[in-house]
Formats: C-alpha cells, structure tokens, sequence
C-alpha cells in the first residue's frame, strides 16, 4: 500500500461535461475538509504507514485552493515520501503563477496535471472553461521552467475543434505526458441534458490521428488515451491499470485494499462531501478473485505492455490461461491480441475494438468458471 489518492472537490467553474463529485468553495466548507481530512489520514496511516512512492491529488482542482489552504492539505496527509516518488498535482491553468509553483514545488509536487482540454478559444468557451488560449500556453511554459514534470489534459472530437491543429500544438510545447480523451457525454451532466451525442467514427479517427502525431513529436501511446515520452508515464495511473492497491482520502474517493477472508480485494468509496463531513463510513464492495481476473484482463489490455496471465493466477489463485488460451488464439488470428507466452498484448487494432475483445475473454472464463 504505497499509493495514495487524496481528492480535493473544490472548483472555481462547473465544467458541462464533468461527472465527477466536485463543489464550489461554501462558507467553511474547506476548512471543514481539511480538519476532516486530517482525521481520516490519521487512521488510515495508522493501519498503512509505509512511505509512499506514489501521491496524486485531484479534483475538483487541488491548485484552487489558496496558499495556506495547500500547505494545511500537505500538512494533514502524515506519509513519508519514498525515494524518487511521484507526487502528482491537478491544476487548471488560471491558477497558477510563479510564486504558486514555487509552493507547490516546496511541499513537494513534482509532477502537474494541467487540465487544458483544448487551445482554440471556441472550443474553450463550448467546453465551459476559465481560462483561454495564451493561459493555457504560459502556464505550460511556467510549469516546465519551473521544473516539474508536466502532463496535458486534451478532450478531442469536438464538432467545432481543429482536432490536428490541438495534438500539433500539444506536441510541440515539450510536455512528457498527454492525456487525450474524446468525450464522453456522462448521463446527468449539463451536455446530456442538451441531447450532446458522441460519434464513434470521428472518435476513432480522432485517436489515430493522436497516436500518429503524438508519436512524431515522441510521445508514444503506452495505454488507450495516454502518451508518454519515455520515462515519463503516469505511475500513479499505472497502479489503477494494473488493478494494484492503493489507498484513498476525501469525499467520493475510492480506494482498493487487500481483501479478507474469500475476498481478493476490497473495494471502499466515501461518500460525497456533506455525508462525508459528517463522518459517514465508506461503501465498501468485496472483490473475488474471478472479477479481480476480469478487472485485470479489462484494466491491461488498456496498457500496450497487457497483462500477463501468469502474474494475474498467482495473484487470484486462479488458473486463467488455460480457459484463455483458445479465445486468445482466436482473436490473435483476426489481430486483435498478440500472445507471447502467457502474456497478452493489445494491438494497433485493439484500441478501437477493446469492449467487443473483453467480453469475448470474460465469457470464456465464465464458462469454464460460472458466476463469480
């Protein structure tokens, strides 16, 4: 257990295409969470001590809160850090200055997420977000002068957007790291409620042309919306995808920790901030070792390196490859696997067929296995 995600629900704008738990600042409201979120790190530390080599803080957006709200948020969370750790920032571009990355370097961010979506003013402005065109590119440039470690948020696809005119600009600034994501029209948001329809084709060509650009400027696709220089991949993100552990504090949060009894894992949510407040216990959802199998067959074959079948028994206690191995040969012939021992590689093809592929693997151990 050493990987920690902290969420921090606070957001100077509500974007329409936002599904996750976020809030404006209310009266108290932050100081409420920090003194609240100190209580909950007190005894999940307690429980987890070791030094975390991972720490990512998102939102909401971490980097809305003022300078002496920040250095309480880093103050509250009592780990040690491991050498060479990954401490990951969620930032709009609007909120950021000289002086704020100084502090944010102090407390030990290395790493920012920069939640810049697009650099065409239309599409900005469609997209509900404060900031424009030159903000998101100086904050960029001050972000890599100032020496961290910087990651790009697109939303690629929009009816309106040059897609190739953004991934062209994305790949010159020099950034190690880009997120990019068609939209998904999340059912409740504000763009749902308009009747917003995504277009898988467009989507589609929109992730080929992502991949073909952003991999000129040497940004190579490592999972199904992430590009990374070498090096420079999200191993935060990297726990998630190879369905690790980690732990999680603040209102909606999730965390995955090892199970008890029949159970592989155990799955916690919190809930949203007022119940959270309150101090109301957390969701929990007890994984068995087949869906941590079909968690892990789903999450890997998002990555380019896939999931190896052999770590996956010896986690489950399951014998897997044996059920796969016919279904893996099967879609390796029509190119949609590349099986190298009891390894599984997504290929090129992969990417845009992925949910038609899962479900062909799940099926095949749920025959064999039954209901999980």
């Amino acid at each position: 257990m050493t990987s920690l995600y902290v969420h921090v629900p606070f957001c100077p704008t509500l974007c329409p295409y936002c599904d996750f738990h976020v809030v404006r600042r209310g009266p108290g409201w932050v100081e409420a969470y920090l003194k609240r979120l100190r209580e909950e790190a007190a005894l999940l530390h307690a429980r987890y001590p070791h030094p975390l080599k991972t720490l990512y803080l998102g939102g909401g957006t971490p980097s809305y809160l003022r300078d002496r709200e920040l250095v309480a948020l880093f103050q509250a969370l009592p780990w040690s850090l491991a050498e060479g750790a990954e401490v990951t920032l969620e930032a709009n571009p609007g909120t950021l200055n000289p002086a704020r990355l100084r502090l944010l370097k102090e407390l030990g961010v290395n790493r920012l997420s920069l939640g810049v979506q697009s650099f065409q003013e239309g599409v900005l402005r469609f997209l509900g977000r404060a900031h424009g065109r030159k903000g998101a590119l100086r904050a960029v440039e001050m972000a890599l002068e100032a020496g961290f470690r910087v990651s790009l948020d697109l939303i690629l696809g929009l009816p309106m957007q040059e897609v190739e005119k953004d991934l062209k600009e994305a790949a010159s600034l020099g950034v190690g790291h880009v997120s990019a994501y068609t939209l998904q029209v999340e059912e409740g948001t504000p763009f749902a409620l308009l009747g917003l329809k995504e277009d898988p084709e467009r989507e589609a060509w929109t992730m080929e042309r992502a991949e073909a650009i952003l991999g000129e400027a040497g940004l190579e696709r490592y999972e199904v919306s992430n590009f990374a220089r070498k090096g420079e991949e999200a191993q935060h993100n990297l726990v998630y995808w190879r369905a690790g552990f980690w732990l999680a504090l603040g209102p909606a949060a999730t965390g995955q920790y090892p199970g008890e009894g029949p159970a592989y894992a155990l799955r916690r949510t919190n809930p949203p901030l007022p119940r959270w407040l309150a101090g109301e216990a957390p969701k929990e959802e007890a994984i068995s070792p087949l869906e941590h199998a079909k968690e892990s067959l789903m999450l890997g074959l998002r990555l380019k390196e896939g999931v190896n079948l052999a770590e996956v028994e010896a986690r489950s206690g399951l014998s897997l490859f044996p059920l796969l191995r016919g279904k893996a040969q099967e879609l390796a012939e029509a190119g949609l696997l590349q099986l190298e021992g009891t390894r599984l590689r997504p290929t090129p093809k992969t990417f845009s067929l992925l949910h038609p592929v899962i479900l062909a693997l799940w099926e095949a151990l749920e025959d064999h296995a039954g209901p999980g």
